[in-house]
């Protein structure tokens, strides 16, 4: 489908006042002639050769409007004397508030995203198909996202509805006044219709201050549609990220434009989880590892710049790119917790970035500054509506269920219910295996509003379990569910296991001194305490995530007899409801089914 957005409703960039209070933590090498920071823009004539634009951007917000709760609302800073502290972070009415006092002092500032905006969002957003964050977005005044693999978790049709407005197909409109969309392009420059080869949205856009312009390109990782259900990216192609930022690269170069950043939803990891980890402090690029180092150094010269995302870390690092030069690679965490301020110095005589002069800093969105009003009111529309819905309490916890960890409490928790739910669908069911992914978060004792403490919210649940997967039923033999756990640790996973969350009834152990597929200790495997037979049929339930093959499991996409349930959350709802009362909580469930050897 070839989506064509409208023409952006911006408001006067003159307003947008900038800039201020850059500790940058990262700064390129080198020196600029005397007048290269002087120029704070009034015009072409008369002005400095040199103008500072402030490009302020943010990546994997994934519809947190509210403060999230627990570990995913907290950000770790390093101390001048080597400690750390942890700080609360996060929430559009704070981050509505930094940004806008970012901008004060200096009207060439632009704000990009790094995408993953919407998806797998908390109820207050995921009910309402996202409309509340792309308002709240509207309203922080985004000029510019590129898609990342979440926008198509409800496919290419859903995300052209995001980006140009219109009523939501089938649940029509939630208040009287139709969903006007995004103020701000959606970038998708290496997502094709597989028809047409051309791109559903637009591949780039230009910020235009007076004489100074600016290109954006937006991609997503290539390797979206392993990560997203096929239905998502039904008659869709993704392309090589590198090959696709260079061809336009070219493109806005023949336009004219020589200022060139990339918004790449595909990241790296840094070696401290820190945000204000020194990245640079061993040597440019030294302090980060993943799928983003490599993108970086092929990205052609002509990009001045990388805002990346993805990965939900954050850092500010300077890599190499492909002359030898070093260029600025960002990412702000996620959830909006943290933003970049990345100061790119125009040459007004090249129209190009003076690299020498590129500096950025990561700063937490923290919640000690007053709410900005107009986001408190969107929430407090959304909450309205959300209410009926999600106060509605499903269960009871004696205490925290996280999720983290290789084998977390939380996706035993879902691994059980599921297991609980495909007996009930089918008494043959033998066991029930959760993606690690699709546990978005952990269930907390203290009440997050009037509910009580322990009592668990419907809203909660959805915070936990956002995508509306439903549970699916499917015949193995014994030989295919070894070699399911085997995919964990091997193929597309050897890099970066992903480590499927079992029901209590299945165990085995995990030696991670070993590598590829061997970590998986095939005589460890017992389902019930007796040995998985290699001959025998089991009948496994997944989400259906799983069972299209995701994540790199393709044995799970292999198999047979399929049964499709009820959707994920009710299966979850179902079980903490039969299973905890007011007077009897559940317990979270002890891990141990995995057995790690390190």
């Amino acid at each position: 489908m070839q989506a064509k957005p409208r023409p952006s409703r911006r408001r006067a960039y003159a307003v947008l006042a900038s800039a201020a209070g850059l500790a940058t933590a990262a700064a390129l090498a080198g020196a600029l002639p005397a007048d290269a920071h002087t120029g704070k823009g009034h015009g072409h004539h008369g002005s400095s050769r040199y103008q500072d634009v402030q490009l302020l951007s943010f990546n994997d917000l994934h519809g947190n409007l509210e403060p999230p709760a627990g570990s995913s609302g907290r950000v770790t800073e390093t101390q001048a004397d080597g400690t750390t502290k942890t700080i609360d972070a996060g929430g559009v009415e704070y981050l509505a508030t930094h940004l806008r006092q970012a901008r004060k002092g200096n009207p060439y500032s632009v704000t990009a995203a790094g995408g993953d905006m919407v998806g797998a969002s908390p109820l207050i957003s995921g009910l309402f198909h996202d409309e509340p964050t792309i308002e709240a977005l509207n309203k922080l005044d985004l000029d510019v996202t590129t898609v990342g693999n979440h926008e198509f978790d409800e496919g290419a049709r859903e995300l052209a509805r995001l980006q140009n407005g219109g009523c939501h197909p089938t649940d029509g409109c939630y208040t009287d006044k139709k969903f006007k969309g995004a103020d701000f392009p959606y970038l998708a420059a290496n997502v094709l219709d597989d028809k047409t080869d051309k791109p559903i949205l637009k591949p780039y856009w230009v910020w235009k201050k007076k004489d100074v312009k600016i290109g954006f390109i937006g991609v997503t990782l290539e390797g979206t549609p392993g990560i997203v259900s096929a239905d998502g990216v039904k008659g869709l192609a993704f392309k090589d990220e590198v090959e696709t930022i260079n061809k336009y690269a070219k493109v806005l170069q023949r336009q004219g434009v020589q200022s060139i950043v990339a918004l790449v939803h595909e990241g790296g990891f840094p070696a401290s989880s820190n945000y204000n980890y020194d990245c640079d402090s061993a040597g440019a690029g030294s302090g980060i590892s993943g799928p983003i180092v490599d993108i970086a150094k092929n990205v052609t010269p002509a990009v001045d710049a990388l805002v990346t995302g993805h990965t939900h870390t954050a850092y500010v690092c300077t890599i190499d790119d492909p002359a030898g030069n070093p260029r600025m690679v960002t990412s702000a965490a996620s959830f909006g917790r943290l933003y970049t301020d990345t100061t790119l110095t125009y040459d007004r005589r090249t129209g190009d970035i003076a690299r020498t002069a590129v500096k950025s800093a990561n700063h937490v969105v923290t919640r000690d500054v007053a709410k900005a009003p107009d986001l408190t009111a969107l929430i407090g529309k959304w909450n309205t509506l959300a209410a009926p819905i999600g106060n509605r309490a499903i269960g009871y916890i004696s205490a925290d269920v996280n999720s983290t960890g290789t084998e977390s409490p939380m996706g035993d928790l879902i691994a059980d219910a599921q297991f609980a739910y495909g007996k009930e669908l089918d008494p043959e069911t033998d066991l029930a295996l959760m993606n690690p992914g699709g546990v978005r978060a952990g269930l907390t004792y203290a009440a997050k509003g009037s509910e009580g403490d322990g009592v668990v919210t419907y809203a909660e649940g959805f915070t936990v379990q956002p995508f509306a997967n439903t549970v699916n039923l499917q015949d193995f033999t014994g030989a295919q569910v070894i070699q399911v756990l085997k995919e964990q640790v091997s193929g597309g996973n050897a890099a970066a296991p992903k480590i499927l969350q079992p029901s209590k009834n299945l165990t085995y152990t995990l030696d991670l001194t070993k590598t590829g597929a061997d970590r998986v200790v095939t005589d460890s495997i017992r389902l019930n305490g007796t040995a998985i037979d290699p001959a025998a049929t089991y009948r496994v339930a997944t989400n259906s995530f799983l069972a299209g093959g995701g994540d790199g499991f393709t044995t799970l996409g292999q198999g047979t007899g399929d049964l499709v349930g009820t959707d994920d959350l009710s299966a979850l709802a179902e079980y903490l409801t039969a299973n905890s009362s007011a007077t009897a909580p559940i317990a979270p469930p002890a891990t141990g089914r995995i057995t790690i050897v390190q």
